[in-house]
């Protein structure tokens, strides 16, 4: 069966040669470690460039692999560089989405692009985005839960979600750290295990209690790693908007804005991903793979495996729901996969 993945990252080849060249944004370098390069951020985070990150033959191969037909490309998080100087972040941020659609022009029938945006500047992320949807066809943005403490639903960042609303063009919202971690997170990987569901959930309470998806009716979301903790936790979400104040701010009880979301299928548990399915119904779930970080899931027979799922909810998350969420089919010719 056809199999799109939209949460697929990618270190463009253009960024890796300028890691080498030592002109990278925000001095990210390659570092070799026993061997193999690794990606090394001046606020002390690192990890493996893989080959799946940057070369276009080997990630068509691992995607072959995993059964997947269609990747929704999107920048590794540790590249949203939401903490450096603003005018510095719009050129990084015009780079590194440069380098993206030259890697999807070399396999556009398997390859979509996403765009990453300079949060720190509204204005100019709009205006990229923009630029990103006509000049390189791009199919939506991806975007951190929050910018550098700047929450999602925060006023000033209203402009970009209005855009992407206007555009017709989803945000997939996605955690991100860089830095040194401190505090009870910093022990056991727990800023990723538990941190990054964490991000979202709070990210998706706070537009939900502000009242930002009732301002943008029309905006579409896709949530990573099965929505974080937020679909496992929303009656307590519900309780608190029937006896606090502080949790009013919607119109309605937050469980009815879930279908508003689309949950990706990483949830590591064929359990909870049923869950998910029951709580938001097949057609808002489609699939995620985290491609190539460690913390990532296979493929969709492997994510569904055990799962009792009628054939048309098995094509709607495999598939049908990210063509449609993203355009895909529409006459551009990008990112329509393989028949098989």
């Amino acid at each position: 069966m056809k199999t799109v993945d939209v949460h697929a990252h990618v270190i463009p080849p253009a960024l890796v040669d300028a890691m080498y060249a030592g002109r990278a944004p925000d001095g990210i370098t390659i570092a070799d470690d026993a061997g193999s390069p690794w990606v090394v951020h001046r606020q002390g985070y690192r990890y493996p460039l893989l080959a799946e990150f940057h070369d276009v033959q080997v990630r068509l191969q691992t995607m072959d692999a995993a059964g997947i037909d269609t990747a929704v490309l999107s920048v590794a998080p540790p590249m949203f560089l939401y903490w450096i100087e603003a005018a510095a972040a719009v050129d990084a941020a015009r780079t590194v989405n440069n380098a993206i659609a030259a890697m999807v022009a070399r396999a556009p029938d398997r390859f979509t692009g996403l765009a990453t945006l300079p949060l720190q500047d509204p204005a100019a992320s709009v205006a990229e985005l923009r630029r990103c949807v006509s000049e390189h066809g791009f199919r939506g943005a991806e975007v951190g839960p929050h910018a550098e403490g700047v929450p999602l639903d925060d006023e000033s960042l209203r402009p970009v979600l209005a855009a992407a609303e206007e555009l017709s063009v989803p945000l997939l919202v996605h955690p991100y750290y860089v830095g040194a971690t401190t505090g009870p997170l910093s022990d056991y990987y727990l800023t990723n295990l538990q941190g990054n569901p964490w991000q979202t959930a709070v990210c998706v309470s706070r537009l939900i209690f502000s009242g930002a998806l009732d301002a943008l009716p029309g905006l579409d979301l896709v949530l990573v790693h099965g929505g974080g903790h937020l679909p496992y936790q929303i009656g307590r979400l519900d309780h608190g908007h029937r006896v606090r104040p502080e949790a009013g701010g919607c119109t309605h009880l937050p469980s009815e804005y879930l279908r508003r979301f689309h949950f990706d299928t990483i949830t590591h548990s064929p359990a909870a991903l049923r869950f998910l399915i029951d709580q938001v119904g097949a057609d808002r779930v489609v699939v995620g793979t985290d491609m190539p970080f460690d913390m990532g899931a296979g493929g969709l027979d492997e994510q569904l495996a055990g799962l009792q799922l009628s054939a048309d909810e098995l094509e709607a998350i495999g598939h049908r729901n990210a063509e449609r969420l993203f355009r895909m089919g529409d006459g551009s010719g990008r990112g329509l996969g393989r028949a098989r």
